[in-house]
């Protein structure tokens, strides 16, 4: 009796009958929803598929990019960060308000950078070890931070230094003749460490495990301290490494940047696919859904007869819809 042989699939055969991880599927629909609104401008706008407007969605989002990354960490362990938002606009003071008076713009960053961790590790240590809400926690995070720039100044404080402001105007000439600016390779490098901390270390491990059941982790002996303090000092950095790219987006420091940002960041990480209750999402998924945001911001600019309020509206129909398709999905698993 002879063998049966089973030929081998074909690459189309693969393909056809792939089917992703259920944990993937969140950031498969964000990438699908990226794609069909670019797609759905490009047919509908001149000029919508040039490459160079997809590098000035960077461009104009790099901030916030970094600003969801931090976010996606905090998120990711259960908790929320509301203070994002205040910490840029701090941060873009004390650049201004330094190299005013002088300072070395390397001294100036390297100071908004130290400021925004310690902010971030004050409220990891109320949120675990006076076990705070995080959302009380970082709502009087929100105040301090919007009150120190006041003091700093009420009025706008103009960036003029040299250094800084040939750091903000150099560029990365592409082929095609294309470019792109270092703030764009800044927020992009940070999404690629951070995507790495979460998949390939015990530290990016111990964030899920700590989202997905704190009890949990704290009797499987892991360092859930460590974590909580972490994350939310992640979170304080990346908000002050996305107010010196603001501040270099606009040479400026001023009491009122960066009011309702923290919305923003919520908003892409929650529609980049990663679970509110935390233990599930990607950091690429936080990066697709600050396109997505940007991208209807895009839309708006090239039709030219939409109010800006528009975004808002769209913004907050998607994140309705995600949310709810998380609820459903988190009913159904459980």
């Amino acid at each position: 009796m002879s063998a049966t042989t089973v030929p081998n699939p074909t690459t189309w055969d693969r393909v056809r009958t792939y089917s992703p991880a259920s944990r993937y599927l969140p950031v498969v629909a964000t990438f699908a929803l990226f794609i069909g609104m670019f797609g759905f401008g490009g047919i509908s706008y001149q000029g919508f598929f040039d490459w160079q407007v997809f590098l000035s969605l960077l461009l104009d989002n790099s901030f916030l990019i970094v600003l969801a990354v931090g976010m996606t960490f905090v998120i990711l362990s259960g908790g929320i960060d509301l203070s994002v938002g205040s910490v840029v606009a701090l941060s873009t003071m004390i650049a201004a308000k330094t190299m005013e008076m002088g300072w070395s713009p390397y001294l100036s960053m390297a100071t908004v950078l130290l400021v925004g961790t310690l902010l971030g590790t004050l409220m990891g240590v109320l949120v675990h070890y006076l076990d705070i809400e995080p959302f009380i926690a970082t709502l009087a995070g929100l105040f301090l931070a919007r009150g120190l720039t006041y003091l700093i100044s009420k009025n706008s404080i103009p960036i003029t230094d040299e250094t800084f402001v040939e750091l903000a105007f150099a560029s990365i000439t592409l082929p095609g003749g294309y470019y792109t600016t270092w703030t764009v390779v800044i927020a992009l490098a940070t999404v690629v460490v951070a995507a790495y901390v979460l998949a390939r270390t015990r530290f990016g491990r111990t964030v899920y495990a700590v989202g997905g059941n704190e009890a949990s982790a704290m009797l499987m002996g892991l360092r859930v301290a460590v974590v909580k303090v972490g994350v939310y000092a992640i979170s304080g950095f990346c908000a002050a490494l996305g107010g010196l790219l603001f501040a270099l987006y606009t040479l400026s420091g001023y009491s009122l940047h960066a009011v309702g940002m923290e919305l923003d960041a919520i908003a892409a990480v929650v529609i980049g696919g990663t679970l509110l209750t935390g233990g599930r999402g990607f950091v690429v998924g936080s990066l697709l859904g600050v396109l997505v945001l940007g991208t209807i911001q895009t839309f708006i600019s090239f039709d030219g007869t939409l109010n800006s309020w528009w975004t808002r509206i769209a913004i907050g129909v998607l994140l309705l819809v995600f949310v709810v398709v998380q609820r459903l999905m988190t009913r159904r698993q459980s």
